[in-house]
């Protein structure tokens, strides 16, 4: 585990951890419980994650609450837990809560029209095979293409984005490019999450840029950690480097 902030934030943060009786623990999907793969519909967790999460939910002190990109629907599918954590999905648009119930994205008319638009220029300009659907947001997928296939990809996806305006953001992500309904983000998952428990311990793992949201509304409250073999400029205050040291983080969560 390194230290990427040179304060006793982390340390102290352990220090504390046994004496909090409630704890927040926000976990990313992709890239963080499991690897990247070309064939993203069998993104399975790491070895020996789903085992770390059953026990994490059999933790009364915990709530496991996973915040990601994806779909809630597709999210559930690859966890396969036999107790299903609260999810927050499409980056904030979808919640469900563990007992089931579903808040599905509410946005405006316009919003759901434009996503519709270039739903269908997508299926027009690039394999189906690249594209992913999800309740408030469109993504193409370009990992493991050609360097010049890609970069002819992008070029073609935002010249064509500098000609619409529909308020659609663009947002890049490892391995891909995403369009977005603006006004959600992994940041008010998290807000939205420290307001209603107030816990004493709060922490969340992520990789990507998408995560540095969460980093920003949980940093000064909660541990944020980053989880990459490779680091990147981030605001987190730990790394990890999976699926080792990320499964090491969640025993001494348990153990303490």
């Amino acid at each position: 585990m390194e230290v990427l902030v040179n304060d006793n934030s982390v340390h102290a943060f352990f220090e504390n951890l046994p004496q909090c009786p409630s704890r927040l623990l926000m976990l990313d999907y992709d890239g963080t419980l499991a690897p990247f793969v070309l064939r993203r519909d069998n993104a399975a967790p790491w070895p020996g994650v789903r085992e770390r999460l059953v026990a994490l939910l059999q933790d009364q002190r915990t709530r496991v609450v996973i915040v990601t990109g994806r779909a809630v629907e597709d999210a559930l599918r690859l966890l396969d837990l036999p107790e299903t954590p609260e999810i927050w999905g499409s980056h904030g648009w979808e919640r469900r809560l563990p007992n089931g119930n579903y808040q599905p994205p509410t946005f405006r008319p316009r919003q759901h029209l434009a996503l519709q638009r270039e739903r269908e220029w997508l299926l027009q300009h690039v394999h189906a095979e690249q594209l992913e659907f999800k309740p408030a947001s469109l993504a193409v997928h370009w990992r493991g293409m050609k360097r010049d296939a890609l970069a002819q990809l992008r070029a073609l996806i935002v010249a064509h984005r500098e000609s619409v305006d529909d308020g659609l953001l663009l947002h890049q992500f490892d391995g891909g490019v995403e369009l977005r309904v603006p006004g959600r983000d992994k940041g008010h998952a998290v807000a939205t999450l420290l307001h209603e428990i107030a816990p004493c311990a709060a922490a969340y793992l992520g990789d990507d840029r998408t995560d540095e949201d969460a980093f920003r509304v949980l940093r000064g409250s909660g541990l944020c950690v980053q989880v990459r073999s490779e680091p990147k400029p981030t605001l987190a205050q730990l790394r990890l480097n999976p699926p080792a040291e990320l499964l090491r983080f969640l025993d001494q969560w348990l153990e303490n």
